[in-house]
């Protein structure tokens, strides 16, 4: 596992977060690298300092002196960047921590952003920055190659101005940006409205929210097969817009639901999915942003239904359902179950007769199956 950062700017040692034994990936990419690189060869204007999207700190770290402002959608991220900050002897108190949906510093002075391949998360954050910034501003981006497109060009040029890309360096690119000074006049998209089938609620998705424009086949799935009137406290486990959740607390008046996930923006749409739809049930649903379950006490829950991802930032992986089953085990009650809708190729049912030493089919079609898992 390569933890060392040897630029020739900078050294740092960097894991990614949560730690995991013998991870194959790394913290940082070659994009952090030529961002480093280019900001390292000229001179780092005066003034607030921005950096979007930085996946482990990497960036912070280098321009850590400046006390930036770390704007992401991810609690994973900015925890990990905490710790690779302590790691390195660089202290996590002169940066200032703001979610995707923060206000930003007027006028900053130089924004830096990773590229995502999540289009509408990055025209989110070209948005946020057209209201701020000036023709002074200092924009560098950089992300893989493949995923800088003439459509993530054209993003910068509506909202911000004129834009140019780099050469490609060990498959990346950057991206520069001179802003207009003036806001783009076109209407924000920001988040999308929809109504959900069959009922008479309507759901509202922030940028970064999965599935941001439609209800997903596999939380259409697990509606068919929604578990009611059966348990007191639930947990919706990365519960996207919290449609689980929502429809749980539209069906059982006597249930209380958690709403948790990595993303602010997944949070903030389930909050405003509740209070908009269901605001007699206010009071019965409750919002984490968390990794997973981190600190949730045992036994505060009688039943966690989890549409688990399978990617982590940039990175397809699967150690993030494996922790959210490890910390359903850890959280349920003797006789409290686990409900898991997912691809049938990904072989949960596995996963959870290892660690619960059972797993119930529920249901399945052609692409999806509902597992179910109880603590004994």
């Amino acid at each position: 596992m390569l933890t060392r950062l040897d630029h020739p700017h900078c050294q740092f040692e960097l894991l990614r977060y949560p730690p995991q034994a013998n991870d194959p990936l790394q913290a940082w990419d070659a994009a952090d690298e030529y961002l480093i690189t280019t900001l390292a060869e000229e001179s780092i204007p005066a003034g607030a300092v921005v950096i979007m999207n930085d996946g482990f700190g990497a960036l912070t770290a280098f321009l850590h002196s400046h006390g930036p402002v770390f704007a992401s959608d991810s609690f994973v991220s900015r925890r990990g960047a905490e710790e690779n900050l302590r790691r390195n002897g660089l202290e996590p108190e002169r940066v200032t921590w703001q979610d995707a949906l923060a206000p930003l510093p007027a006028a900053p002075a130089l924004v830096v952003i990773k590229v995502t391949k999540y289009q509408a998360l990055l025209e989110q954050q070209l948005i946020a920055l057209s209201r701020v910034v000036t023709p002074q501003t200092r924009i560098l981006a950089a992300g893989k190659a493949k995923e800088i497109h003439t459509s993530t060009l054209q993003l910068f040029e509506k909202w911000l101005g004129v834009t140019t890309t780099s050469l490609a360096w060990k498959k990346a690119r950057l991206i520069h940006c001179v802003p207009r000074g003036e806001p783009c006049k076109a209407a924000d998209p920001y988040p999308t409205v929809w109504p959900l089938e069959g009922t008479d609620m309507v759901l509202r998705n922030h940028a970064n929210v999965f599935s941001r424009t439609s209800l997903d086949i596999g939380a259409r799935f697990m509606l068919e097969h929604l578990p009611v009137m059966s348990a007191r406290q639930v947990v919706d486990l990365g519960c996207g817009n919290g449609v689980l959740g929502l429809s749980l607390l539209a069906r059982d008046p006597q249930v209380e639901v958690t709403f948790c996930d990595e993303s602010y923006m997944a949070i903030a749409s389930a909050r405003e999915n509740v209070q908009e739809n269901l605001p007699d049930a206010v009071g019965r649903a409750h919002f984490m942003v968390n990794n997973c379950l981190d600190g949730v006490e045992i036994g505060s829950a009688d039943r966690i239904l989890c549409n688990p991802p399978f990617h982590q930032l940039q990175a397809i992986t699967d150690h993030i359902a494996w922790q959210m089953f490890q910390d359903a085990h850890r959280v349920l009650p003797r006789g409290g179950d686990l409900w898991v809708v997912g691809n049938r190729h990904l072989d949960y049912h596995l996963k959870l007769k290892r660690l619960f030493g059972n797993a119930q089919l529920v249901a399945g079609n052609k692409k999806f199956v509902i597992l179910k898992a109880i603590k004994r």
